[in-house]
């Protein structure tokens, strides 16, 4: 599947060429983002369109991995009493490490970086025992030569609603 542009979606989500969104889009978005359920009446009524053409414009940005309209839990009241950022270090093709790392169930999060880790994994558990479990996968992907965990003690702040450029 292509943008407007051209860019494949799975050029996107792997960080390449930025899609161009007009106003009207970017301001759907924002709608979006300060609450995902917001009905298309009501942000029609912001952006200064129809119902049906808000319809088509978020079922478009949908489909072209623009956005995703999820709904955002708390792990911990849905028993998921530990959360981690493991810093993976490796040698090797970093998709590769970053492809396995994703296939893992319980890894919610994973990024690519540049600096003293090649890729940070979040990770929600149940329990020490499941991270632990987890931790030892990824510490068993053979070109992973270290790693190092943060435990998340308490959640502060967690928004998505940064806007649009």
């Amino acid at each position: 599947m292509t943008d407007q542009a051209g860019t494949p979606a799975a050029a996107r989500r792997n960080g390449a060429g930025a899609i161009g969104l007009d106003d009207t889009a970017k301001r759907i978005i924002e709608q979006l983002q300060q609450d995902g359920r917001r009905s298309y009446a009501a942000i029609g009524k912001a952006v200064g369109l129809s119902e049906a053409a808000v319809r088509q414009r978020v079922q478009r940005l949908l489909e072209a991995g623009v956005i995703q309209v999820v709904g955002v839990t708390d792990p911990m009241m849905l028993g998921f009493n530990r959360q981690a950022m493991i810093g993976v270090r490796c040698n090797g093709d970093l998709d590769r490490v970053a492809d396995e790392v994703c296939d893992l169930d319980g890894v919610d999060y994973v990024v690519i970086t540049a600096g003293s880790f090649d890729l940070l994994v979040e990770v929600v558990a149940e329990d020490d025992e499941r991270l632990l479990e987890i931790l030892n996968r990824v510490r068993a992907i053979p070109t992973v030569t270290a790693t190092e965990s943060f435990l998340y003690l308490k959640l502060r702040k967690q928004t998505y609603a940064w806007g649009t450029r």
